[in-house]
């Protein structure tokens, strides 16, 4: 390439928003990629599955010598970007990078999908887990889960909780059904919408993935009540689990993955696979990524045997929050 060519590439790519590699020294392959790879994230800016596609999109630019662009598409509990990856030409040069939401939560949430998220996708790798955190706004006399569950049970359908993802309104609805409450729920478009409305004042409670909500707790902007896995996270090891504060058994996970549209060829999803594993187990970006994520990279097939038993335990958790299919 000219330098006037890579020049005008560069500004083309900065314009766009696009990762550029930082070093290279990665010389693309024959075959894949072909050009700049588009990661599609059902999520907006500034969400936890957003952060995770940024950061890895920036390495692996560098490790093969092209932009990686993340084109952000939320909405309709991520169905839109669903389908657009889904619909993508399998060639690797599109790729998910999603959660449960798209993956676990919507089958089991939803009558009819316009996606197969089983059938329609090509498991590439698990990123990671992470734990939510029970949050209220400090304004609220509530310390742990018992003061929020009586004076929710004392104030009947006065609290809102605000939700912007699957995991956050389910680990909402279910927390109500568990603990025999009433709250109202109010939906956004991601959880950095829904955690802005809970600073400001708007709604009163919310369960939001932990990497979204650490930099507000750890500002004094809401107060952490608890953490929604069954074990004390080892990034905020003094904040008690949901369960071991009133309501054993009560757990909520969530999770981010990578994925390809079905029929990709085995030999581009393999390339992938090892390129992500590769940046996701370096020191560098484990000393860059939110301490609240369990990071687990791993093989397509376990990925797939992965969201087969999330969609079997989501449909039974939407069972015992008593949720309504829509």
């Amino acid at each position: 390439m000219t330098p006037r060519r890579l020049h005008l590439s560069r500004a083309v790519a900065l314009s766009s928003g696009l990762i550029l590699p930082a070093i290279a020294s990665g010389q693309a392959t024959p075959d894949w990629p072909q050009g700049p790879i588009r990661f599609i994230v059902p999520f907006p800016a500034g969400s936890g599955t957003d952060v995770n596609a940024r950061l890895i999109g920036e390495r692996l630019a560098q490790a093969v010598g092209v932009p990686v662009v993340v084109d952000n598409r939320p909405g309709a509990d991520g169905i839109i970007a669903a389908e657009a990856a889904a619909r993508a030409r399998p060639d690797g040069q599109t790729v998910f990078v999603t959660s449960n939401s798209t993956h676990a939560s919507n089958p089991a949430l939803k009558r009819k999908l316009s996606y197969d998220p089983i059938k329609d996708f090509a498991p590439v790798t698990l990123i990671g887990t992470s734990p939510l955190l029970v949050l209220v706004h400090p304004s609220l006399p509530i310390r742990t889960t018992q003061e929020l569950i009586a004076h929710a049970k004392a104030h009947p359908g006065k609290l809102s909780f605000s939700s912007g993802s699957a995991s956050s309104r389910v680990g909402g609805e279910m927390f109500k059904s568990m603990a025999g409450i009433d709250m109202v729920n109010v939906s956004y478009k991601g959880n950095p919408q829904a955690l802005a409305d809970l600073v400001a004042g708007q709604v009163q409670v919310m369960f939001c993935d932990a990497g979204t909500a650490l930099p507000q707790v750890q500002g004094h902007r809401v107060r952490a009540l608890a953490a929604t896995s069954l074990k004390r996270s080892g990034a905020l090891p003094d904040l008690p689990t949901v369960a071991e504060s009133g309501l054993p058994g009560y757990e909520m996970v969530a999770w981010t993955a990578v994925f390809l549209p079905a029929g990709t060829p085995p030999v581009i999803l393999n390339k992938l696979n090892a390129r992500l594993v590769e940046i996701l187990r370096s020191p560098e970006y484990r000393q860059r990524n939110s301490p609240t994520t369990d990071l687990a990279p791993g093989t397509p097939q376990e990925l797939g045997q992965f969201v087969a038993s999330e969609i079997d335990k989501w449909k039974r958790v939407v069972t015992q929050a008593r949720l309504e299919i829509e």
